[in-house]
């Protein structure tokens, strides 16, 4: 995990910034499992990283969704996505936030 989150952070990150056009915040979030969070939770998850792109214009963001989802993408970025990622285990989601007052 250490080793992947510094590839990610040291070379493909930069990668990906060089093409950050709309972009108004790219964060990566790196999962770490609580092992003894519940006895029937597995020790591993099925990802290590859950990165959030923030865009302020919809439109851009359509675009680069519509694009990334079909793996039309700047092709040093494709050739570090496939040495670095499970492509195929990719997923994209939008997310509603919801805060509670305390």
């Amino acid at each position: 995990m250490a080793e992947f989150r510094e590839y990610y952070e040291g070379v493909h990150a930069k990668l990906a910034v060089k093409y950050a056009v709309g972009l108004k915040r790219y964060m990566r979030r790196y999962v770490e499992p609580l092992r003894y969070a519940s006895k029937d939770a597995p020790a591993e998850m099925e990802f290590d990283v859950i990165t959030e792109l923030w865009f302020d214009d919809r439109n851009i963001f359509d675009n680069v969704v519509k694009f990334a989802a079909r793996g039309v993408l700047p092709d040093d970025i494709l050739a570090d996505e496939e040495r670095v990622f499970d492509r195929p285990k990719t997923r994209y989601a939008t997310v509603i936030e919801a805060d509670s007052v305390l």
